[in-house]
This record gives structure tokens, sequence and C-alpha cells, in this order.
């Protein structure tokens, strides 16, 4: 695959940082890779990893074509909000693990997109991983969009990497923050202390900014719109508890209250996606309610007013 994109908002960062960061699905040994085998360039010329970008230096970056998975097709339910030839937008349910991963090989949204659309998907790190652009969370639900073409997928992963696709976030948290509308700008890395868990940290991180909107306050919790300006692992659950009000229901970060004992999983919900069509050029938003939980833990929250 090839993907050539002006850089945005860049003053002096590393070309392998920034590829990283505008790239979220590629590993960072595989993007270093990539720079070794001459697959970036930047105003035309072989790129080093060591180079540093500036605002509206072009690159291009090339990958190796893509290779048969083990994965299974599986036949599972799936809930498409639109689809054409070029990709399709779905509202995956919580609890879905969106790729296999140790522990997850089965039940997954590929499994399901496999068998959905057969070979009819776009290739990304060497590997089909069935076109996947951008990922949620296991237990958090919403829209996914999912890239069927090469073509589709360079020009959706273009958008990202320009910060002009469009993500909002439903999400409840406990405690009221103390303004309506602020911004989340804290970069984000592994937490030193807890390999499996994501932190604000200045140590090999990358740069993360989440917009918040409070749009209700009940007693000892809020609920917000978070709209990602970036898109990092697990970013909206570690900014809010960075700051104190980690998502409700969230065991690995905080959120759990003994208000509401059977509520699995943190209450985020992705609620809106907008972007260009990357064939057609056609501007696409769509929008999903929320799910059951979250309208009953609404509920739960408004009696206490």
């Amino acid at each position: 695959m090839n993907c050539i994109f002006a850089v945005a908002d860049c003053d002096g960062l590393r070309a392998d940082k920034y590829l990283v960061s505008a790239f979220p699905e590629l590993s960072r040994n595989f993007i270093q890779d990539c720079f070794k085998s001459g697959g970036v360039t930047v105003n035309g010329k072989p790129a080093a990893k060591s180079l540093k970008l500036y605002t509206g230096d072009e690159v291009s970056f090339t990958w190796p074509d893509a290779r048969v998975p083990d994965t299974k097709p599986e036949n599972i339910p799936l809930d498409i909000v639109y689809e054409d030839d070029d990709l399709l937008v779905v509202n995956k349910p919580k609890g879905m693990v969106v790729h296999p991963a140790p522990g997850n090989y089965t039940g997954t949204l590929v499994n399901a997109l496999l068998y959905h659309c057969g070979d009819r998907l776009s290739g990304i790190n060497g590997v089909l991983r069935p076109g996947i652009v951008h990922r949620i969370d296991k237990m958090t639900s919403g829209l996914l969009m999912v890239a069927k073409t090469d073509a589709a997928h360079r020009g959706l992963a273009e958008q990202i990497a320009g910060h002009s696709f469009d993500r909002a976030y439903e999400a409840i948290c406990l405690g009221a923050p103390k303004e309506d509308n602020f911004t989340l700008d804290f970069p984000i890395g592994r937490d030193p202390k807890d390999r499996k868990k994501m932190a604000v940290t200045d140590k090999n991180s990358k740069e993360a900014r989440t917009d918040v909107t409070v749009t209700a306050r009940y007693p000892g919790a809020a609920r917000v719109v978070c709209r990602l300006y970036t898109g990092r692992t697990h970013q909206i659950r570690v900014h809010l508890a960075h700051i104190g009000h980690p998502l409700l229901g969230d065991d690995v970060y905080g959120g759990r209250s003994a208000l509401f004992e059977g509520l699995e999983g943190q209450c985020l919900h992705a609620a809106r996606l907008g972007f260009t069509h990357p064939v057609t050029g056609e501007k696409m938003e769509f929008t999903s309610e929320l799910p059951e939980y979250f309208k009953n833990v609404l509920t739960k929250l408004e009696k206490r007013l």
C-alpha cells in the first residue's frame, strides 16, 4: 500500500514518531522497518527515521501488500449502518473484540467481516486485518468504519493523519468537571508501572488531544461528549482518569462505583462518525443511538436529581 499526504500541525517531530501517531494500526517496529527498506520519502527524497518533519512536508509512505491470514470467517450477525463497494460502517456491540488477539481468536468483528465480505477487504500491516482503519475497545460500543479496498483505506488513513476525521463519543464520568467545555491535551504512552495500561506520560508517548463538552450533571457523575483530535489507545479513558473523572464502570482506570455494581465495563459509546468518502468525495456522517445499558444508567442518574 502507498499513502501520500501533507504533514499537518508539526514542528520538528521525528518522522518515525509522526508516522506511528498517524497510523495507530501499524506497530512502531513495522514502521521503522519501512524506513530501512526505503518505504518512506519526504518531499520526494528517501527519509531516515530521525528526519524532522514540519507542517506542509509531503510524505509518501509505502508498506507491503497484505497476505492471507489464518483468521477464520464466522457467521456472526453484524449491525451494518452503511455499506457500498468501498467501505462499510458497523455498529459494534459492547463486549465484542475488534480483531483477534491472545485470548480472543474467535467471535471478533474481524471474524464476522471475513464471513460477510470474503476477500473484498483492504489489507494493513502486511496482514489482512479486514480494513480496520480505526479501533474501539472491547467494552466500548458504537460506530466503526471498515475499508473494503486499498484505495479507500489510503484515503481514510490520510484523513486520520490530517485530523479531518470526526469521531464523537458519548460518555459518563464520575464526578462533575468544573468547566462545561474544555480540551485535554496530554501525551499518552504505556504506563511505566503497568505495561497492560496506558497513562499520561512524557516517556515514549504520543500527542493526544480530546475535546470535552459536559451535557448533563448529576450527583456524583456527569454526561459528556468527547471528540477525538487524535486516536490513541484508551485515549478518552486515560485523559478523563488523569483529571480525576474516570469513566463510570472502568475497572482499569478507577471508574468503579458502588452505585452501579451491575455495570460491566466503561460507559463509552462511539455515537458519531464523520468523514469524506475517499472515492466519491461525498461528505458523510453517521450517528448511533445510545445502547440500552447506557440508557439504563442515565435513568438511574436522573432519579437521583
